[in-house]
């Protein structure tokens, strides 16, 4: 028997509960976990309410997809993957196979072995905003030096993911955020320049133009929605990309076709899922953030830990501003 938490309807998650279950075996293709912690994101709480880009398809169902601990069952045709040793989950379209218990059933293909040198609670925190970030930074927005890359709340795990990513790659990386008192942990996070923004993000766009002598950014890397997008359009080099990824407002945007014409710019729902689901390209992401943490380039950041009883307040905290950033993990206290 292990724990879990699960929800039994979309009511958020004060409707969270910790229950017993049965342990299972792996089926083929499928590697049995025993979690040693998991992480939480911001698409689980908007899961947890039905607004991510997936749902559930039965109840109880569990959250989470972002987890690190030993393998100690593997399914028939499972290769390369070695029971006794700690694996990271890949995220991915998870369905009610969430990583917010003490066992996890997962498919070989969305594990990878974790760092060395890491903490399970480390493991569990890297993958998630790392890889979220460098799909669009690297690969697609190509950042090098003379690119202009805009990040929108950029306190969060994959908008600091991107600045420092960005910046290792020579870009000039323009973060945006709510409060005053973030602006010192963005420039050291990897921002050139911070914007301070409040609804309804009057003056973004003459900033941004004022900060590329007239010429806009290259890419906006963008989990916001509503009306921010309609107050940096405006400010869009030629052939920019906007890669919007999150509804942080809780409303999609109305994409401004008018501006969209004017620089030639490509408006992209932005999903990494879909980049894990492409070998080459999981790969190749799973390669760089291996090196650039075997270099010391990045390393994960955790703002708090908390035991698996306390999943429920962990989240309450996940929702309010901080003033402290990184990763909130849960560790179910495996060993």
């Amino acid at each position: 028997m292990h724990r879990a938490w699960v929800i039994s309807d979309y009511d958020g998650f004060e409707g969270l509960s910790l229950e017993q279950f049965p342990d299972q075996q792996p089926g083929p293709g499928e590697v049995r976990l025993r979690v040693e912690a998991f992480a939480l994101n911001w698409g689980d709480m908007d899961l947890m309410e039905n607004r991510y880009s997936y749902s559930f398809s039965s109840f109880p169902a569990r959250i989470g997809m972002e987890a690190a601990g030993i393998v100690d069952e593997v399914g028939p045709d499972v290769d390369g993957i070695e029971v006794g040793q700690r694996y990271s989950t890949l995220p991915h379209f998870y369905d009610n196979r969430g990583a917010s218990g003490e066992s996890l059933i997962v498919k070989a293909r969305y594990l990878t072995r974790a760092p060395a040198g890491l903490s399970a609670v480390e493991s569990a925190s890297i993958w998630m905003q790392y890889l979220t970030a460098y799909y669009p930074v690297v690969e697609l927005a190509r950042a090098a030096p003379g690119r202009v890359i805009l990040v929108t709340a950029a306190t969060s795990t994959a908008g600091t993911a991107a600045l420092e990513i960005g910046r290792l790659f020579g870009a000039t990386m323009i973060g945006t955020t709510r409060f005053d008192y973030n602006r010192d942990y963005l420039k050291e996070a990897g921002a050139d320049h911070v914007i301070v923004t409040a609804s309804p993000y009057e003056g973004l766009e003459t900033r941004l133009k004022e900060l590329t002598n007239g010429r806009g950014i290259d890419a906006a890397y963008d989990p916001i929605g509503g009306g921010m997008m309609d107050n940096y359009v405006g400010a869009l080099a030629k052939n920019a990309r906007i890669f919007f990824y999150g509804m942080l407002d809780k409303t999609f945007p109305q994409i401004p076709y008018a501006a969209l014409f004017q620089s030639n710019a490509l408006f992209q729902a932005y999903s990494m899922f879909n980049y894990i689901e492409d070998d080459d390209m999981c790969a190749k992401g799973i390669e760089w953030v291996n090196k650039a943490l075997a270099a010391g380039d990045i390393s994960p950041t955790i703002d708090r830990v908390y035991p698996m009883e306390d999943y429920i307040e962990a989240c309450r905290y996940l929702k309010e501003p901080r003033r402290e950033h990184g990763k909130v993990v849960i560790e179910t206290g495996i060993a």
